[in-house]
């Protein structure tokens, strides 16, 4: 790695630890207490299957190729960074970017579950940011189901050869607005409407999320395609090391 990429992966490493120290308003997804106990246990336990993956896929990825470290630390640190930005939304939650559709480009769905516990369990400690009795349930929506539509969204970019930019744009923006659609799901399931049970809340609670994802989605999108675009610039032997150069290369040059 050279001086050059070493002074870049330094400078998101300040920015991540000087923007994550900001005092936290609400929580992350779902604030701490704010779940029964049966659903915090529930979605934990749902959890389980993909952090297990998670954590073989990252050794088996750190094992065949050390130079992969880099960029996964990197990946991390951007999910702290943007996913510490929010914005108060409905009682008990909160609108903020997630930052996962950058690693489940690069190393797949499984291995953003980890980094996204990680982000969530040293947020909920240190900056009140959500909590660690929902700390399952911010799991799922935020480090699995996003991270696994993301990836989704990115393989069908290639086989439907769209631009290789407008293809990550998409899959961090979808990501993104899936992931609140799955918060919206939870938070219904444990609090559904009289009237229309949980259906009905699901709606009321997309309704309150919308205004204020819909742009920060937009936004996570532009900064994750810019963040591509650096790397591809300034990071090419560890973008050709976890394998992304090589299948981008496969599926067309046209942006």
């Amino acid at each position: 790695m050279t001086h050059r990429q070493k002074k870049m992966i330094a400078a998101v490493t300040v920015c991540s630890l000087a923007w994550g120290i900001a005092p936290a308003a609400n929580a992350m997804h779902i604030m701490e207490g704010y779940l029964p106990v049966s659903y915090c246990i529930a979605w934990g336990v749902l959890s389980l299957p993909f952090l297990a993956a998670g954590l073989m896929k990252i050794r088996k990825t750190l094992d065949e190729n050390r130079r992969a470290l880099t960029l996964l630390a990197m990946s991390g640190a951007f999910i702290f960074v943007i996913s510490s930005l929010k914005i108060p939304s409905v009682t008990g939650s909160c609108s903020h970017m997630t930052g996962t559709g950058l690693g489940a480009i690069l190393f797949g769905p499984c291995t953003v579950s980890i980094l996204g516990v990680i982000v969530l369990i040293f947020q909920a400690i240190l900056l009140a940011h959500g909590g660690l009795t929902s700390l399952g349930a911010n799991t799922f929506s935020m480090a699995v189901a996003g991270p696994f539509l993301s990836y989704g969204i990115y393989l069908l970019g290639r086989k439907c050869k769209l631009s290789r930019l407008m293809t990550v744009f998409l899959a961090a923006f979808l990501g993104n607005l899936f992931t609140y659609c799955v918060t919206s799901v939870q938070l219904a399931l444990a609090f559904p409407s009289q009237a229309g049970g949980a259906a009905a809340s699901a709606v009321k609670f997309l309704g309150v999320f919308a205004p204020t994802q819909l742009p920060l989605a937009v936004v996570e999108g532009l900064l994750t395609a810019a963040v591509v675009v650096c790397l591809e610039a300034y990071a090419k032997p560890e973008l050709k090391s976890v394998g992304y150069l090589t299948e981008v290369q496969a599926y067309g040059k046209e942006a």
